[in-house]
């Protein structure tokens, strides 16, 4: 039995991470309004956020969520609009959004699955889990799927967010259900979605679910 770990064998797992830094760029500077156009719908959210703030770079996240929200990914080019609405270097912005797993600075599947592979999920069977709805997904320019390494929702490990859904225990014999309900623009597999469970509150006193 190989003693490798195999999920720490390759560094982070974010896309990107040792991408060498391009040191025959000129620095950038902050982009002029009257080259760089913005869609007014992606403008106003990001003023909208900025007036939340008293420093307007307090508001860089939810200004590149908002961006990545409109292009699909953190692009160049949506990073230069950012920049230009809230008066900042694109390298500023750059530093951030590639500092947070949740933005992607390349292409993917307008369809996001983030297998949570942390320590319990892990336990649960997560790496086989990943590996099985990647093989599902193959070849489907539509659905990206990657580790994560912890989504916060170890009581329903195996787990996966698919769009920002949490969805979990998954078994495997359900991967291919739930890649199916992706692709055919069904909610994932509802009978296992976080937010569709009872509370407690919603229990009988005996504390069972009778329904």
């Amino acid at each position: 039995m190989s003693n490798e770990v195999r999920r720490f064998s390759h560094g982070s797992r974010v896309p990107g991470w040792d991408d060498a830094v391009d040191l025959t760029k000129e620095p950038a500077s902050v982009p002029d309004p009257a080259t760089t156009p913005v869609p007014d719908e992606l403008r106003a959210e990001i003023e909208a956020a900025m007036a939340k703030y008293p420093d307007r770079r307090s508001a860089a996240l939810p200004a590149l969520a908002a961006a990545q929200r409109h292009h699909g990914w953190c692009s160049p080019e949506a990073i230069e609009q950012v920049a230009c609405v809230m008066r900042l270097t694109p390298a500023y912005l750059t530093a951030v959004a590639t500092f947070y797993d949740m933005f992607d600075t390349q292409p993917v599947g307008r369809h996001r699955v983030y297998v949570c592979t942390n320590i319990s999920c892990s336990l649960r069977g997560a790496d086989e889990l990943c590996e099985r709805i990647e093989q599902a997904a193959a070849g489907d320019p539509d659905i990206s799927v990657r580790h994560f390494e912890c989504l916060g929702a170890c009581d329903i490990a195996p787990m996966a967010s698919v769009d920002g859904v949490y969805v979990g225990p998954i078994e495997l014999d359900e991967v291919d259900e739930l890649i199916d309900d992706i692709r055919n623009g069904r909610p994932p597999l509802p009978r296992k979605q976080l937010r569709l469970r009872p509370t407690a509150d919603s229990l009988p006193l005996d504390g069972k679910d009778n329904g």
